[in-house]
């Protein structure tokens, strides 16, 4: 059964790290696109950030461009997210994706694009 398990959530303060994983088990077909989404109460889900195509066009979210940064890991079927210096409104559930096709605009991702989802993993940045 194809699968995405995210890792690495929890509570940091303001100006923190965070390193969140996410490992894709039983697909039978090659995943394309795999990153970031996050959704905070009340609002949107919104992607974060995405690897996408055989180039590894990556996509950043413009509020977490220079903070978070995304790496793939093929051999092992991972995605990682690093992300510092973590605000308050970085607070969100944060869930992984996965396309089987990639996204039609690699520079803008959205949550359409995506085929499968991971059941997410929560952050919490303290003030």
């Amino acid at each position: 059964q194809a699968q995405l398990v995210e890792s690495g959530g929890g509570l940091v303060q303001s100006g923190g790290s965070l390193r969140l994983s996410c490992t894709a088990s039983g697909f039978t077909r090659d995943i394309a696109a795999i990153g970031w989404f996050r959704q905070a109460p009340g609002k949107e889900r919104e992607a974060v950030s995405c690897i996408s195509g055989k180039d590894g066009i990556t996509y950043y979210l413009e509020s977490v461009k220079g903070r978070f940064t995304i790496s793939r890991d093929n051999a092992k079927n991972t995605v990682s997210l690093q992300m510092e210096s973590l605000i308050p409104e970085d607070t969100a559930v944060y869930y992984c994706a996965a396309a089987f096709t990639a996204p039609p605009d690699p520079w803008y991702v959205q949550v359409i694009d995506m085929d499968y989802w991971g059941k997410g993993t929560l952050v919490t940045v303290s003030s």
